[in-house]
């Protein structure tokens, strides 16, 4: 089927004009200091992460300026890409302008994907991946096997992402043992992709290896601590991440992938996925991509619906969009957001940071001027840090250190900053003779209201640093 290039870039011009002038209505997100802390520090991975995102928000800040919408341009570009891949999705299913159209909107529009299109983060970058992966995918399964070196590619280009994309992997690669066509799996292009993907792994792999693989720790941990809350969240989650009123869309997308004997294996790798996300504790939003490509699937039809339909198709898209536009985006008042977070709390990790600054700024203010030099702020997390890192000079602040994460890896102080340690957030053992002397008050209720500022006495640094470590939470 022709692609419908110019309908469809009416909506992705659309989609950049909106997303760009929301993109400073808040701030940084908690992630997003992280990533311009990481990229300011380069490496072939982190603790949590390889380096794709951090060099991203790194390329853009310095070409854009460190701010909100400097860095979320590049989130802008990777939102656009993939409305426009979703719609070549549905163009290969032979979907005519309109369900292609219709495809490029409901992505363009669904909470999840305004939710990560709004601002920079990993799960922005691997939306993209995973939906180019399944356009290479469904090419290869209609009798083109080249197309293995493309999904290699992709494969290659998320691990330097996030490894996440082993899950899709195992998931399409299960469902095509199962259903067929299984003359795909002997193309003589499949090693080839597979020897791709190895080689743009083999850095990021390599330094995960050297550091005995921490994100291999990290994930354990979301599995220990969130896990219980995942699973029980794992089925309202996937009817509510991109819209109520889609979820007709993708169940008729799966049917229609399932009836087709050559791509059924694509229908099925989505509750491959949804079993392994769920025994493993995983977060619900794993599994979105895949449910984006059974919107792709089913745009066809349901465009036939809502030429038969037309009044409930329009009040479904009215509301529809209006939910996911006052959830995702920042469209409310800051101190509004109440109700909105109990869906989207990333939403609230997207207000306060200079604020939160500005209390530790004045808590530094009280200790003894020749005290300073020797004095060192500490805080929970990495968002603390990443804003103090930020924020921090023109409030006269010193770099901060956080066990927390890459922030570890960053370093200790050195032993002879035995001055008062300011800590921000819940203090480790290892701090003692400890005086909160200012609690935060955000203007939202997110994970920073109610923090502890306190001037605690300095440990050896050297010896507790190990102690301080902590790789989730």
């Amino acid at each position: 089927m022709r692609f419908a290039w110019r309908e469809t870039g009416v909506v992705v011009a659309v989609q950049a004009v909106v997303l760009t002038t929301l993109s400073d209505r808040y701030g940084f997100h908690r992630d997003e200091l992280y990533f311009l802390a990481a990229g300011r520090r380069p490496a072939w991975g982190y603790v949590d992460q390889p380096p794709l995102t951090p060099l991203l928000a790194r390329a853009f800040s310095a070409a854009l300026g460190e701010t909100p919408s400097g860095i979320r341009v590049a989130a802008t570009l990777l939102a656009a890409a993939t409305t426009v891949v979703v719609a070549m999705i549905t163009a290969e299913l032979g979907g005519g302008r309109a369900a292609q159209v219709f495809a490029a909107a409901a992505t363009a529009l669904s909470g999840f994907v305004l939710g990560v299109s709004h601002m920079l983060s990993t799960a922005t970058v691997d939306l993209l991946l995973w939906v180019a992966i399944a356009y290479c995918f469904l090419r290869v399964l209609r009798g083109d096997g080249r197309w293995w070196v493309a999904v290699g590619t992709a494969v290659g280009v998320a691990m330097t992402n996030k490894w996440l994309v082993p899950l899709l992997v195992v998931s399409l690669g299960f469902a095509l043992l199962v259903t067929g066509p299984r003359k795909a799996l002997v193309s003589r292009w499949l090693p080839v992709g597979a020897l791709v993907a190895a080689a743009i792994t083999a850095p990021v792999f390599r330094w995960q290896a050297e550091h005995d693989f921490p994100l291999l720790t990290v994930a354990g941990g979301i599995s220990e601590v969130d896990g219980g809350e995942n699973r029980a969240m794992f089925v309202p989650l996937q009817l509510l991440y991109l819209s109520p009123v889609l979820v007709p869309v993708w169940v008729a997308g799966f049917v229609r992938l399932w009836r087709d004997e050559r791509l059924r294996s694509v229908a099925l790798a989505y509750p491959v996925l949804c079993v392994i996300t769920l025994v493993s504790g995983g977060k619900p939003y794993y599994t979105m991509p895949l449910l984006v490509v059974l919107v792709a699937a089913g745009a066809e039809p349901a465009v036939r619906w809502a030429a038969r339909h037309r009044v409930w198709a329009g009040a479904a898209a009215v509301v529809g969009t209006a939910l996911s536009v006052v959830i995702s985006l920042p469209v409310l008042p800051a101190a509004r957001l109440g109700p909105t977070l109990a869906v989207n709390p990333e939403a609230g990790e997207q207000v306060g940071w200079p604020e939160l600054t500005a209390t530790v700024a004045r808590v530094w203010a009280t200790i003894p001027p020749g005290q300073r030099a020797e004095a060192v702020v500490f805080t929970r997390n990495y968002g603390q840090a990443g804003a103090i890192e930020r924020f921090g000079p023109a409030h006269g602040l010193p770099r901060p250190h956080s066990g927390h994460m890459s922030y570890a890896d960053w370093g200790p102080p050195d032993d002879r900053f035995d001055g008062p340690v300011l800590v921000v957030g819940r203090r480790s053992p290892e701090f003692t003779e400890c005086r909160v002397v200012e609690i935060h008050r955000a203007v939202v209720a997110n994970e920073e209201d109610g923090t502890d500022v306190a001037l605690c006495r300095a440990p050896r640094w050297s010896s507790t640093w190990p102690q301080l470590r902590r790789y989730y939470g």
